[in-house]
Order: structure tokens, then C-alpha cells, then sequence
């Protein structure tokens, strides 16, 4: 398929995408972000488009991945980020005494991160910027199965370089 006929493809379906990312988003603006990011990455990942396959579920596909994995994000933050207490002073005061801890803990665990082997390194730090199993494994150009274990075994030795954190 050519690249005219594929960004041909993508302004067709453009519009019954954004119906399909209200379904998720139940918000216009959302919906319209979602729509963006499904075109950027179908139009990145255009060369693993199969001819002859389902063009529509191959972009639906791609919006439900970005959906979800933004939703993930979403939820990790905000267990990060909310707070129990209602006493606002003691918990910046509570935030500046860990201050230098968590410093400390960040300075440990990018350590063990830079200490590991580039072909656990770099797949690990693309599974941290968010990126699925199929992305790294496109981007490092190994098998899916070969980043799955890489990263399991990366996890595996930070945990035991962190076993003090656990």
C-alpha cells in the first residue's frame, strides 16, 4: 500500500474514530487527544500494517491500547499523588523531612537501573516511558517474547540490587 493510499485510509476513518474514542473518553477534548495519538502511532507503525487485513480494527485496536494504557498511567498517579491527611501544613512538613530520603532512594534505584546490561537496560527504560511489549521489541528489533523475558529478568535484578526498599 502506498503512503497516499494509507493517509487516504486514515482521514477516512478519522471520523468514525473519534466516535469510537467517545465511547472511551465520555469528553470531546479527550476524545480528540485520543484520535491524535491513535493517527501519530498508526502513521509511526504504518510499515506494520498487513495488507489485506482489517484496516478500521487495526486503528481501533491501536486507540484501545493507547486507552488503556493511558488509564493505567492515570491510575498509578494518582495513588502516587493522593493524600490521606487533611492537615495541608503537616504534609509539606512531612514532604520536606523526606525530601532527602526520597532523593537518596531516587539517586539508589537510577543507580541500579544504569547498572544493568544495555540489553536489560534499554528495554526496561522503554517499558518505563510507557511503550508496550511490541513497540520495544520493534524499536530494539528482537522478538516480543525475547523483551518479555528481558524485562521480567531486568525487574528480577532490581529487586535484588532494591531488597532493601522491598
Amino acid at each position: 500500500m502506498s503512503t497516499i493510499e494509507f493517509n487516504q485510509m486514515l482521514v477516512t476513518n478519522s471520523q468514525n474514530l473519534r466516535g469510537f474514542a467517545m465511547n472511551f473518553t465520555r469528553n470531546s477534548d479527550d476524545a480528540d487527544d485520543l484520535v491524535q495519538d491513535t493517527l501519530f502511532k498508526a502513521l509511526k507503525y504504518k510499515d506494520h500494517f498487513s495488507d489485506g487485513t482489517n484496516f478500521k480494527g487495526w486503528l481501533y485496536t491501536i486507540m484501545r491500547n493507547i486507552f488503556l494504557n493511558n488509564c493505567k498511567k492515570n491510575q498509578l498517579r494518582n495513588k502516587i499523588f493522593t493524600r490521606t491527611t487533611g492537615n495541608l501544613s503537616s504534609d509539606w512538613k512531612a514532604i520536606s523531612e523526606n525530601n532527602i530520603h526520597v532523593s537518596l532512594v531516587e539517586k539508589e534505584i537510577t543507580a541500579a537501573i544504569n547498572s544493568l546490561k544495555d540489553d536489560l537496560k534499554i528495554p526496561f527504560r522503554l517499558m518505563m516511558e510507557g511503550y508496550l511489549y511490541d513497540e520495544v521489541a520493534v524499536q530494539v528489533n528482537v522478538p516480543t517474547g525475547t523483551i518479555k523475558s528481558r524485562i521480567f529478568n531486568a525487574r528480577k535484578k532490581l529487586m535484588t540490587a532494591l531488597q532493601d526498599y522491598n
